[in-house]
């Protein structure tokens, strides 16, 4: 049997986010030595270094939204690294960076899954559904954006990433974790059907039946792609996070999620989002998210 290939993918740009410091990511997962952990789980890893895109103009928003622009430009990118990553029967890791680099990378997944015939399902591991528009957040902070965009609700810029309109469709996500969601965000969720699996689901039934929820239906023709937003764990083990909220999964709850994504089989890409080294203790932050990816590679706390 051939060694699993990965492909990492840097991408350090806090472009869509309210705060610096996102941008710094990359460099902080790789400090946390994430080649080497996954290197020792018998994967292939090869670092493919950086997507380049513009510097961070720091404006406010224009017409709803900030740095539309920047943030395509970005977005493009990322659409161009992973899709080649997949095409080339590697599996990507995108280290962002803020959530708004999810456009590229889920639009390039499921551009990869239309043309294998493959069934896309996402897993988006949030404090928040990232399912705002212009008109829905005050901030215009395009990180709050990227699954309305992928579903077709968003500019042209950003809706047409990959030229397939819309990229996917709402009932390829589970959101899980999920907190923190403005008024008008809920009705554009309740309106478009996604599944959401929020922390209520989460304490009243459990990690482990919400998993098994969420993942109702994987089978072998199914890709499933990981959408890690740092800001998922709970601030006292993740501080290093630019929004953080109170109240989501510990440690434990965290490892059983990724362990029974692992238990699937059909992990083919990941996104890890939002570590901000700037708000971090010691990079304890990246270090917990680099043993969580450990985890989504088949590393158990079992004895086997």
């Amino acid at each position: 049997m051939t060694k699993q290939s990965i492909s990492l993918i840097g991408v350090p740009t806090d472009i869509g986010a309210g705060h610096r410091g996102a941008s710094m990511g990359p460099e902080a997962l790789r400090v946390a030595r994430l080649a080497e952990k996954l290197a020792k789980r018998g994967l292939s890893v090869v670092d493919r270094g950086n997507v380049a895109g513009p510097m961070n103009p720091w404006q406010p928003p224009v017409d709803g939204y900030r740095h539309l622009a920047e943030v395509a430009a970005w977005n493009h990118g990322v659409f161009d690294a992973v899709r080649a990553e997949l095409d080339a029967g590697h599996l990507p890791i995108m280290l962002g960076g803020d959530h708004c680099l999810a456009i590229g990378s889920i639009a390039a997944v499921a551009a990869h899954c239309r043309a294998q015939g493959k069934t896309l399902r996402v897993l988006w591991l949030d404090a928040h559904s990232d399912f705002n528009t212009a008109l829905a957040t005050p901030s215009g902070n395009i990180h709050g954006m990227p699954v309305a965009c992928l579903c077709g609700n968003g500019p042209k810029e950003l809706v047409e990433v990959g030229g397939h309109v819309p990229a996917t469709t709402p009932d390829v996500f589970r959101q899980i974790g999920i907190r923190s969601v403005d008024d008008m965000e809920k009705q554009l969720i309740r309106d478009a059907q996604v599944q959401v699996f929020d922390m209520r689901h989460i304490d009243e039934n459990g990690m482990k039946r919400t998993m098994e929820e969420a993942l109702a239906g994987v089978d072998a023709n199914t890709h499933l792609h990981v959408s890690f937003d740092v800001d998922f764990l709970d601030p006292t083990i993740a501080p290093g996070v630019g929004t953080t909220v109170r109240g989501g999964p510990n440690y434990r709850e965290a490892q059983l999620c990724m362990e029974m994504i692992a238990d699937t089989g059909r992990l083919g890409s990941l996104d890890i989002v939002e570590l901000n080294p700037a708000y971090d203790k010691r990079n304890q932050t990246a270090k917990l998210a680099v043993d969580l990816v450990e985890s989504l590679f088949g590393k158990s706390t079992l004895i086997h």
